[in-house]
């Protein structure tokens, strides 16, 4: 049973993260837009913020891709460290950068959100 939960939270992040990654790739200047007005009362400096969407989407990318390959590779028969919890942890680490930024925007709901993911990617880790 453990072994079918380590595959959905794999699976529900490799298209959480794949998704969104993929939609900042394809729309750089609406995402960048979006950040820009989102931070605009934070304290991050509104030259940050492009250098931090690159990086944001460095990381999603990552755990996206980590996540798929864990798919591919995944094994219900041993579980252990292997790609698919490399993809979760990618993905928690993700999940805190946004944490960040939600608190740092003072967007509390959407912190609130991201909480609730990341008690996912904790779960998911949990089982490994």
């Amino acid at each position: 049973m453990a072994a079918i939960g380590r595959f959905l939270v794999t699976a529900f992040f490799a298209v959480v993260f794949g998704q969104s990654a993929l939609d900042k790739l394809f729309d750089v200047e609406g995402n960048v837009g979006y950040f820009q007005d989102h931070f605009k009362s934070s304290p991050f400096p509104p030259e940050m913020i492009r250098p931090l969407f690159w990086l944001l989407t460095a990381i999603e990318a990552t755990a996206g891709a980590l996540c798929a390959l864990g798919l591919l590779t995944f094994s219900f028969l041993r579980p252990g460290f292997g790609v698919a919890s490399l993809g979760l942890t990618a993905a928690g680490v993700a999940l805190l950068s946004l944490l960040l930024g939600q608190r740092m925007a003072k967007d509390y709901a959407g912190a609130a959100v991201v909480a609730a993911y990341f008690a996912v990617a904790l779960i998911g880790l949990s089982l490994f």
